[in-house]
């Protein structure tokens, strides 16, 4: 059970940059950092809009001389306070990542961010020296990796319940975007538009999850991808609404991924199966407090979130918010998260390496991940659904 009288001895001073008004992600990240009051907001720069940040800010509690026109102003200033920002998470369109985190690193400050982290691998690379620089750690907000039963089935591999790995199945396709909705939508606008997104769109947005999951549970690297994508919402070229991957890891498993908006009537559809020789694994992010469990041989079962018949971590699968039987969801997924960010910013700040090698979190070298998945999926695609090496 998640340890609720574990505390640091005063909360993280944090910020965000985005997710301001109406914003979704925002609120999850809010939601998720206070939870545990590990973190407190204290600043931010929410909206393009100063006025209309301000306004926001204000109506969350935060002092309204806190609320910064720009995230470059925010920085400086809060540099030069006693009781300044020591955090900062960055909900903003992608094109704007790289540049963020590189300021906030060089202000000193821990970073959590969306993914993909940056448009190219060069730039995250540049994001991770700048961080080892500054002794600043970057956290990448893969926010399904907090569910208990994840990290069950990690340990299920890793344990070797499942015999040799096969194959890794995995897809995250929704249907909300199936037509041009991007035409009223602003939120959806970004999303579409290279300039902004990068050089993709559901690989980035979706399938990025969806091989982050993977890598964590496995712990495999994927050696080479062939990429197929298509823009069915013509408009969208050539950034791609729908995308299957063929994927080959190293020491010889396979696998696929499917990435789509366009998958109509499906309210998100991600699922992973994995397939050894001996036994079969398949989560889906619908119904997250299970984990279908398949012995060559013997009758399927469901194992639940929260029983005694799971292995107990103190790493995941024992992180539970309330008891078994009871649904767990999305926020408290985050809120693991960020609980784990809490925990490593300070193991930094009380430079304890002993305790910031025994954690786990997405940390900067998932977010590089990500990043090449999106690259290399494109220079497949783009050159004829070619095979390509996922490192070069």
């Amino acid at each position: 059970m998640f340890n609720e009288e574990s505390h640091l001895k005063q909360p993280i001073r944090w910020a965000m940059v985005g997710g301001g008004r109406g914003s979704q992600i925002g609120y999850s990240h809010r939601n998720a950092a206070q939870r545990d009051g590990l973190f407190k907001l204290v600043a931010g720069s929410f909206d393009l809009d100063a006025d209309r940040g301000r306004d926001f800010a204000v109506n969350l509690g935060i002092d309204g001389t806190r609320s910064y026109a720009t995230y470059k102003e925010m920085f400086a200033q809060e540099k030069c306070r006693d009781d300044g920002i020591q955090a900062v998470s960055i909900a903003t369109p992608n094109s704007t990542h790289f540049e963020i985190c590189k300021a906030a690193l060089e202000a000193k400050l821990h970073v959590i961010c969306e993914k993909p982290l940056t448009f190219t691998t060069d730039e995250a690379y540049v994001l991770k020296a700048l961080a080892a620089e500054n002794n600043c750690l970057i956290g990448v907000m893969y926010g399904y990796s907090g569910f208990p039963m994840i990290h069950q089935a990690r340990e299920m591999v890793r344990r070797g319940d499942l015999g040799d790995i096969r194959v890794v199945n995995a897809q995250f396709a929704h249907g909300f975007h199936n037509e041009e909705y991007e035409k009223n939508d602003p939120s959806l606008k970004w999303r579409v538009t290279p300039a902004a997104s990068g050089p993709t769109y559901v690989l980035g947005d979706l399938g990025t999850h969806t091989h982050f999951l993977c890598e964590m549970i496995t712990e495999m690297e994927v050696e080479s991808l062939c990429c197929m994508r298509q823009s069915f919402i013509k408009s969208r070229a050539p950034l791609e609404d729908n995308a299957h991957v063929m994927l080959k890891f190293k020491g010889g498993a396979v696998g696929t991924l499917w990435a789509s908006a366009i998958n109509s009537g499906s309210m998100h559809q991600q699922k992973i199966r994995i397939v050894g020789s001996k036994a079969s694994i398949e989560w889906w992010d619908e119904f997250p407090n299970q984990l279908r469990y398949e012995i060559q041989g013997e009758a399927p079962r469901v194992l639940d979130r929260g029983m005694p018949y799971l292995y107990q971590d103190d790493q995941g699968v024992s992180c539970n918010r309330i008891g078994g039987g009871h649904a767990e969801g999305y926020f408290e997924s985050w809120a693991n998260l960020y609980a784990r960010f809490a925990y490593a910013f300070n193991a930094v700040a009380e430079n304890d390496q002993a305790a910031l090698d025994s954690m786990w979190f997405p940390g900067i070298d998932a977010g590089i991940e990500g990043t090449r998945l999106c690259e290399k999926c494109a220079e497949s695609a783009d050159n004829g659904s070619q095979w390509v090496n996922f490192k070069d």
